[in-house]
């Protein structure tokens, strides 16, 4: 009952289908951890069983191998004690001719013995033979669904990792965003339109200081003409321009 448990559950197993569970499952990751203990539990289980069953064929095997070789020994005594049997009675001793036919007779007994109990345990071999085969590919293949379990929750570790670190960047602009819509980059270049705009108005208002200074340069000159042309009208002549050449 324990071998056909374990082979049944065996077949259980391999005929999981894992993406299905997966696509059912509320965590993937933690059930991939489940399924990952039950099949690493149930392949320890599964080769104490396929040891004990192979170790149990084993001794079938070497019991039937004895039989086998008691029957032929038993068919040579049996001989030898038949031929001896016939050497003495054909020398008049019928009295130890009969002794060594009645030996021969009970190794031809022996040897039918050892020759049923070898038949009768080749079925039992043959059928726990092809346990065996059958435990031994279970075994391969679910060796075979633990590595790929083994490699999807690997994946899918690596994939929350990297869907973990995407969230953290998001988050870290979008705190950028909500603080200042627009961004750092923008907040850097307003910045620097306003100290543009500054050295524009330094450079405005000096301009307009020096236009102030040619200004009253030019009064002065228009002064000083006004001046001359007075003092001409008090010599008695007329106000004339003073040119550039006089």
């Amino acid at each position: 009952m324990a071998k056909q448990s374990i082979l049944g559950r065996i077949t259980q197993l391999l005929k999981a289908n894992i993406n299905a569970l997966l696509d059912q499952a509320e965590d993937p990751q933690l059930l991939l951890d489940q399924l990952v203990r039950d099949y690493t539990n149930s392949i320890a289980e599964a080769e104490s069983a396929v040891a004990q069953t192979i170790g149990n064929l084993r001794l079938m095997e070497q019991d039937h191998a004895e039989d086998v070789a008691a029957a032929e020994d038993w068919g040579r005594k049996a001989l030898a004690a038949s031929a001896k049997a016939d050497e003495l009675r054909a020398a008049g001793n019928t009295t130890d001719a009969d002794k060594f036919d009645n030996l021969a007779k009970i190794a031809l007994g022996k040897q039918v013995s050892s020759e049923n109990e070898a038949r009768n345990a080749e079925p039992t071999i043959a059928s726990q033979t092809a346990v065996v085969e059958q435990l031994k590919k279970g075994l391969d293949g679910m060796r075979s669904k633990l590595n790929e379990l083994t490699s999807k929750r690997d994946e899918l570790v690596a994939r929350a990792k990297t869907a973990e670190a995407q969230k953290q960047v998001h988050e870290a602009i979008g705190s950028i965003d909500l603080l200042d819509p627009t961004s750092e980059i923008s907040r850097f270049e307003d910045k620097i339109r306003r100290e543009e705009a500054k050295v524009l108005g330094h450079q405005e208002l000096a301009a307009s200081r020096l236009d102030a200074q040619f200004e009253s340069l030019e009064d002065l000159s228009a002064q000083a003409e006004i001046e001359t042309r007075l003092a001409q009208l008090k010599a008695g002549g007329s106000p004339k321009a003073v040119t550039s050449g006089e």
